[in-house]
């Protein structure tokens, strides 16, 4: 929430506070400066890391490239986050990519350090999270096999989810990186973990700062586990490129509406989707760092040794960027290898826009897949558009644009990508090390397997508590992306799970 007497500069004028030679006193000592005046005076006090907490960590598992992730990642270096856990594979493991995220300083870069001074608070002081780098996981052979000695697989919270392909792999692959992350988060010293998709930014609506490390500061220490509900990108264009850039629109979740609003608007707000959002609708969670934590599907954390207390955040949001681009249908089609019929989709997604999308991706012509994404995805009409903004439907949110527009006028990206390709020989010969599943390169993975036993020891408590129980009232489950509530649910019989 950007205080009233601090605008954000247009992103043009964040060239003028970059410059590659300028040390961070630099910055502050330029106060005679138009941009920011009212730096005068102030203390930001570097030489101080025990003072930053809680400490973020955000785990991810990714296949995605460099033009997703590096602003994915330096948003959420800039907004607080201080420790990256990069479960790579794909694309996101080759060497061209994974050897600049390996590459990523420790330490914070002029260029992002004038990027958080956007983010102050209104009352003039500033906490700058000392930023503790990235980690890059390769999902190597000897991980796979440390992972399918997991205790997961002896329980029942995730068995719904065991053998089945498409999304449901990626599910259960999704628990068991976290799983990993507990421990090598906590090894690292963090306070906090959450899990979140390179195509999700995270919002801090509601904290004095424009900080997630703030937000959760403020937590009370009684509670464990922290919801983020959801708001879904509404693109406004079918040639969007770079989504966090050009993407300001987005729906508003369930928990974040008034009850008559949202189904009073429900039928405009859906535009004959199969339901409010095009995809989960659930939220994400960021939980405690505590002996028996376990991951609960990838939506939320659960305990071993008790029910966690758990508290949803009134103005915060994870912005779901989904769908953004028209090469979304085809790039999710190319990664499941299930029949384009109705009975076959269900064994592979498990919401209906996505069975939909890759029955239309798989079968349509490249125009009739353009005009079915516009009537499905794309919010051309601007009458509806601004009567659901003027309802509080839709809302616009700019900071992320705002602040990844800056990063990349800034040179961040292009500088960490021309260090990585300095040191190419180097790098490269790294990374394909811990590609390897020759055993004369098993050092590096070993550091992550030696981190899941000790993650044994650790959650070898009891049986977990029930955390989730399907809609026909079966055993406790991990959460599965969930649809938002329907009008089946207006009378509120299915509101109980949220």
């Amino acid at each position: 929430r950007w205080p009233a007497r601090l605008a954000v500069p247009a992103p043009s004028r964040l060239q003028a506070l970059h410059s590659s030679a300028a040390s961070c006193v630099e910055v502050l000592a330029a106060s005679a400066g138009p941009a920011f005046p009212y730096l005068r005076g102030w203390s930001f006090h570097f030489d101080a890391p025990d003072t930053h907490h809680p400490k973020v960590c955000v785990q991810t598992s990714t296949s995605a490239g460099l033009d997703q992730i590096l602003p994915w990642l330096y948003y959420h270096k800039v907004v607080g986050v201080a420790h990256f856990l990069l479960f790579v594979e794909g694309k996101a493991a080759k060497p061209s990519v994974a050897g600049v995220l390996e590459s990523i300083p420790v330490r914070s870069s002029p260029e992002i350090f004038n990027l958080t001074l956007l983010v102050c608070s209104e009352s003039g002081s500033m906490s700058l999270s000392l930023f503790q780098g990235v980690k890059v996981v390769y999902r190597t052979k000897e991980l796979e096999e440390q992972q399918a000695r997991s205790r997961i697989w002896d329980e029942t919270w995730l068995s719904g989810f065991f053998y089945k392909p498409c999304n449901y792999e990626l599910f259960v692959k999704q628990s068991l990186n976290m799983e990993m992350a507990i421990v090598m988060a906590r090894e690292s010293g963090m306070d906090w973990i959450m899990h979140l998709d390179t195509d999700e930014l995270l919002y801090p609506g509601g904290a004095s700062e424009y900080s997630i490390r703030r937000l959760l500061a403020d937590v009370p220490e009684d509670v464990d586990m922290v919801i983020f509900p959801n708001y879904e990108s509404s693109v406004e264009r079918d040639d969007i490129k770079d989504p966090f850039s050009e993407v300001s629109m987005f729906k508003k979740n369930y928990d974040h509406l008034p009850k008559d609003t949202y189904f009073g608007m429900y039928k405009e707000a859906t535009r004959g989707n199969p339901n409010y959002f095009i995809t989960y609708g659930n939220g994400k969670s960021a939980a405690r760092i505590q002996d028996h934590l376990r991951p609960n599907g990838a939506h939320r954390w659960h305990n071993y040794a008790k029910s966690p207390n758990e508290i949803k955040l009134e103005e915060a949001a994870v912005l779901h960027y989904t769908y953004t681009k028209f090469s979304d249908l085809t790039s999710r089609r190319d990664r499941c290898g299930c029949k384009p019929t109705k009975e076959d989709v269900k064994r592979c997604f498990m919401l209906d826009f996505d069975r939909a999308a890759f029955i239309i991706a798989s079968t349509a012509s490249e125009e009739d897949m353009l005009r079915w994404y516009n009537e499905r995805v794309v919010w051309n009409d601007k009458q509806l558009n601004l009567k659901l903004l003027r309802k509080g439907v839709l809302t616009r949110i700019y900071a992320p644009m705002a602040i990844v527009q800056g990063l990349r006028e800034s040179g961040v990206f292009t500088s960490v990508i021309a260090a990585a390709v300095d040191n190419a020989k180097v790098g490269q010969k790294e990374s394909v090390d811990r590609n390897s599943t020759d055993h004369d390169h098993e050092d590096e993975p070993r550091t992550s397997f030696v981190a899941a036993n000790n993650a044994r020891k650790i959650l070898n408590v009891v049986e977990p508590a029930p955390a989730y129980r399907d809609k026909d009232g079966g055993a406790s489950a991990a959460v599965p992306p969930l649809s938002p509530p329907g009008l089946d649910d207006a009378r509120g019989e299915g509101l109980a799970r949220w």
